[in-house]
């Protein structure tokens, strides 16, 4: 399985009027934050594929449609919020919101060594570490209060398809991985207990800047492969084994 992941850069290799060609091998599209909405509805519309998102710290013009009852004040989502309708998640763009919620696609099934398949699963976590009192930004407490409402949906995982989680889609990096020291770009310490506690396959984050492409987008933290998809970048499931290939660099 290939996925295609952006996030918080307008990559003119995606938006292009040859992006259907390049990447017409592409399986499932991540949306890591900080994109306005009318670049993620021309990637939904010229891929055609299934599509999720999560919003950032910034570009947040659309956000108040989908945390309708929340103000930013870090409260976290209702087991209801948990268990909405793809067609409810759907935005009008046509991709699929996965803040703070997580998700079994049953339309991209994971193949597994006995030959059975079962849905992708996947959760998600938008914002930053707050560094301003903007829209979208929690402390690491309320993070981590946010983690723990997805619990339920993860120990069903478990406990039906023998496993958590393939994939969490943030926007913020975990703490000490990919992230900064300035007050905006520090991630999160409870993204790092989830990692140790829940083993997604990936890990997929924006927010960190690739400025000099010397920076490490990939990180290999246990079994979780922590992947930056600053720009684009290309991930393979290796759906056999559930574990990740080495990722395709930006062009």
């Amino acid at each position: 399985m290939k996925i295609l992941c952006v996030s918080d850069q307008i990559d003119p290799l995606v938006y292009s009027t040859q992006a259907k060609e390049r990447f017409s091998d592409i399986d499932l599209i991540l949306c890591a934050g900080d994109l306005p909405s009318d670049y993620i509805d021309f990637i939904v519309s010229t891929l055609n594929r299934q599509t999720y998102f999560i919003f950032g710290n910034h570009n947040l013009s659309e956000f108040g449609y989908y945390h309708k009852q929340k103000k930013h004040s870090g409260a976290h989502p209702t087991w209801g919020d948990l268990q909405r309708t793809e067609l409810d998640m759907r935005g009008n763009f046509g991709a699929i919101y996965a803040g703070f919620k997580a998700l079994r696609d049953k339309t991209i099934r994971i193949t597994l060594p006995n030959g059975k398949t079962r849905p992708l699963l996947i959760a998600g976590a938008s914002g930053s570490i707050r560094y301003n009192n903007g829209l979208n930004q929690y402390t690491n407490r309320q993070m981590f209060i946010k983690l723990l409402a997805l619990l339920p949906a993860l120990i069903i995982n478990r406990i039906r398809y023998g496993t958590y989680l393939d994939i969490f889609l943030t926007h913020a990096s975990p703490r000490h991985i990919h992230d900064k020291e300035d007050p905006c770009h520090r991630g999160f310490d409870c993204f790092n207990w989830f990692i140790h506690h829940f083993q997604p396959t990936f890990l997929v984050h924006g927010h960190i800047h690739l400025y000099d492409m010397n920076s490490p987008r990939v990180t290999q933290v246990g079994k979780t492969t922590v992947v930056n998809a600053y720009s684009h970048t290309i991930l393979e499931l290796n759906e056999a084994s559930g574990r990740s290939v080495q990722t395709e660099e930006t062009e």
